[in-house]
């Protein structure tokens, strides 16, 4: 099912709101639903959610496409941020929050459990977004670069494009001398803390920041949102970034092929991202969904540099007028229908093995 993206822009804050008119009831029982497509239990109510800037895309895709099966409901997301997200769900100002990052053992999950009262915060992985090193290189369409090359040009000690590492990961192609211009989120950003766990994964000798969700390294330019950094490189030649591949093809961004623990420069694709999530184990407990990504992944064909997208959510606790509309639209994001609209919008769609731990999961709130 082919669905126009819905989003509405306001000042700095992007948030993607769609009201749902009379599913034919005005209680929050399911009703039955007519569509062609997949059937999805419809629940009138409102929801509101917050977090990553990362899956706002899929969550405007998501949103309308609930819309044309259900009514009755009112659903907003603003994409303000992992960072802001969790600390909106922990307030207890939203219904659920999208992070590029499981929640982070001690005071952020202590925080959260705290607001689910009789439960705790459990994190949904959600949505495969491939992190794709965006360029913008006059007289250079292609890039290859291996984790190293992209340390040093993060961490300001690659500062030219014709420096001698990423020469030799490009043999035969001419690269000007003109100076790096790297650019990062300056939000506390999910993207940020997965490009830099990568960074310190493949490339510790080169890359001594570790990871976090704000930018450590020094030098370089910060821009608010992968709005702002895809902006950014898409205007201004001699610049490189990293944002979600659905905000690299949005803008048509060139996108570097970046080295795996096969040795090979892999080219960033559904399959190729999906290869790397699919041999990533579960460590948290229970219902809680909390991936460890190998970032120095062998497998061959596999693109290293993923993100994946969590919706943190009360397993239990979640108020009883709310609890009904968040499972059924829970439900449909993980559904064969969501996860099928991903890849045309630049993500890829999670492995079948996850997403039948997901649903069960959400089938499990209370």
């Amino acid at each position: 099912m082919k669905l126009k993206r819905y989003g509405i822009m306001a000042g700095l804050a992007l948030t993607a709101t769609v009201a749902l008119s009379a599913c034919g009831s005005d209680n929050n029982a399911p009703a039955t639903n007519t569509s062609s497509a997949s059937k999805v239990d419809c629940v009138s109510g409102k929801l509101a959610a917050a977090g990553s800037s990362a899956q706002k895309n899929a969550m405007d895709e998501w949103i309308k496409a609930y819309q044309l099966q259900c009514s009755g409901a009112t659903i907003e997301y603003n994409p303000s941020g992992s960072g802001a997200g969790i600390t909106a769900f922990a307030g207890g100002t939203v219904d659920f929050a999208g992070s590029d990052s499981a929640l982070k053992d001690g005071d952020e999950q202590t925080r959260a459990d705290a607001r689910c009262r009789t439960g705790k915060a459990i994190n949904l992985p959600m949505v495969t977004g491939p992190i794709a090193v965006v360029f913008n290189l006059d007289g250079v369409k292609e890039l290859k670069l291996k984790p190293a090359t992209i340390a040093k040009i993060f961490a300001g000690t690659a500062p030219t494009w014709d420096d001698a590492a990423i020469k030799a990961d490009n043999p035969g192609v001419t690269l000007p001398s003109t100076p790096i211009l790297a650019v990062h989120r300056s939000d506390s950003s999910g993207t940020t803390d997965n490009f830099t766990k990568f960074l310190a994964a493949t490339a510790g000798s080169d890359w001594t920041y570790a990871n976090d969700k704000a930018w450590k390294a020094p030098g370089g330019q910060g821009q608010q949102g992968s709005d702002g950094v895809a902006d950014a490189v898409k205007k201004t030649a001699g610049t490189i970034g990293y944002v979600e591949w659905s905000f690299a093809t949005n803008k048509s961004l060139n996108i570097a092929k970046v080295g795996n623990g096969a040795g090979e420069f892999a080219t960033l694709t559904a399959d190729s991202a999906s290869k790397t999530v699919a041999g990533a184990p579960v460590t948290g407990t229970g219902n809680d969904l909390k991936l460890k990504i190998d970032y120095n992944t062998k497998e061959a064909g596999a693109y290293p540099v993923v993100l994946v997208t969590y919706e943190i959510v009360c397993e239990k606790g979640t108020p009883a007028d709310k609890l009904p509309l968040l499972k059924s639209f829970l439900k449909y994001t993980v559904g064969a229908d969501g996860q099928a609209s991903l890849t045309s919008l630049g993500y890829a769609p999670l492995p079948a093995s996850l997403r039948g731990k997901v649903e069960s999961a959400i089938n499990s709130l209370a």
